[in-house]
């Protein structure tokens, strides 16, 4: 038997206030004229966060427009532009939510890699490691900060460069930065990590690596979701915590049906991870029974909607297109239904899946 030998994120730094230490992070790392190059969430722009961004030299920041998930092209134009305008740089670093994350761990891969990100779509592709790197998440629950992939939407499909080089070199997990987050974009991202522990739990690929960063995952959400009747800073604790075990259990394991069918509704409409996750979710009884129960749960007692019927309007070629891209991630579906998934999820039976939603 083969085991998996995968690689982990190299240094970790936990704690409120920790992102004080970015400075000192960053400076054996710093290499002549070569810049550290910031990528932001927006949203941040004009914040106070960007004050505390420790710039030298000609470090640069560049606000990453994330309104939609992180395409192909706009990571092979920031790639370009900054190989154009420095040659090299010292590193990246990536501040937001998991496509600001997932952005900076592509962009530093393809500072060292030739062609366009579009290439490495898929499993090991990539074969240079990137410059260095830094994740920093400022919401919890995507897990983009210890996964090993980044996912991107490329001219044919959505899929990550999944590769022992993506890993980020470092992470900074400071609670404080979750603080002021908007509720309902906390709620999808923290049922992100709530769903990737359900599909990682319930699926084949179960083993005791998995199954343990999984159930301290999932008793922290619903700690947080079920157990709190107000939010406060100890829920962003354990957010972060959630997210970062919720990472590590699928690291060595894999997501099943709510991300396979999710993914299809990402590439065609646009839809934002998070979110489209709890649309799938909230239609999946038929598959994880308990955890569609307890979803149904969380999402009454935070009061939040989940969008329905964004599906009603589509054309033979979008439900075709949807169905593709889904379908081709077979590690998730053979996770979710064993070795003979195909012969259980047939096209006819995923099409009716996405009617429903």
């Amino acid at each position: 038997m083969q085991f998996r030998n995968f690689k982990m994120v190299g240094y970790v730094v936990y704690g409120r206030g920790c992102f004080n230490q970015l400075n000192e992070i960053l400076a054996p790392h710093r290499k002549n004229n070569a810049p550290i190059i910031f990528l932001v969430d927006h949203f941040f722009e004009c914040k106070p966060l960007i004050n505390k961004i420790p710039l030298q030299g000609n470090d640069k920041i560049i606000f990453a427009n994330v309104t939609y998930e992180p395409k192909t092209t706009q990571v092979d134009s920031i790639a370009e532009q900054l190989k154009n305008e420095f040659g090299t740089v010292s590193g990246i670093v990536g501040i937001g939510g998991g496509s600001t994350m997932d952005l900076a761990k592509a962009v530093s891969l393809m500072m060292n890699n030739p062609g366009s990100s579009a290439d490495y779509q898929g499993w090991d592709l990539v074969k240079q490691a990137g410059v260095y790197k830094v994740g920093i998440p400022t919401l919890s629950g995507t897990g983009a900060e210890v996964s090993r992939t980044t996912v991107l939407t490329g001219p044919a499909r959505k899929l990550g460069m999944n590769s022992d080089f993506t890993p980020f070199d470092q992470i900074i997990l400071d609670p404080e930065l979750t603080k002021n987050a908007p509720g309902n974009q906390r709620f999808y991202t923290g049922m992100d990590c709530y769903i990737h522990c359900i599909e990682s739990l319930e699926g084949t690929f179960l083993n005791e690596f998995s199954k343990s960063y999984g159930e301290k995952a999932l008793q922290l959400c619903r700690d947080i979701f079920l157990g709190k009747e107000t939010w406060d800073d100890e829920c962003d604790d354990k957010l972060m915590m959630a997210s970062y075990a919720g990472g590590m259990s699928i690291a060595y394991s894999q997501v099943g049906v709510a991300h396979a069918v999710s993914y299809g509704l990402s590439y065609v409409l646009g839809t934002k991870h998070g979110i489209g996750n709890c649309i799938v979710m909230n239609h999946l009884e038929e598959y994880y029974p308990q955890g569609h129960k307890e979803f149904k749960k969380m999402v009454d007692k935070g009061g939040y909607e989940i969008p329905n019927g964004i599906c009603s309007n589509l054309t033979e070629e979008q439900f075709e297109s949807m169905m593709n891209v889904s379908l081709s991630l077979k590690p998730l579906w053979e996770n979710a239904l064993g070795k003979n998934w195909e012969a259980i999820m047939t096209k006819q039976k995923l099409r009716k899946l996405y009617e429903r939603l």
